[in-house]
């Protein structure tokens, strides 16, 4: 198993999601938990894509943290 952090932001209307370990692979929904649904079906082609032209996985590098500021 495979984990990938992704960042998923408001756009307008909608939401959009990318993977910074994943460059190219996003998705866009209607919703919070659409765009995820739809991140999670890109990313598992990314990942067989990737797999069919014989490049490996690359291991996750990224993360997140919030931080906190006085206003």
């Amino acid at each position: 198993m495979h984990r990938f952090l992704i960042i998923v932001e408001k756009a307008g209307d909608n939401y959009s999601a990318y993977s910074p370990d994943l460059p190219g692979c996003i998705a866009t929904g209607a919703t919070r938990k659409e765009v995820e649904e739809r991140m999670h079906e890109a990313i598992d082609l990314h990942l067989k894509g990737l797999l069919e032209d014989g490049i490996p996985i690359p291991k996750p590098h990224t993360y997140a943290s919030y931080i906190a500021v006085q206003e």
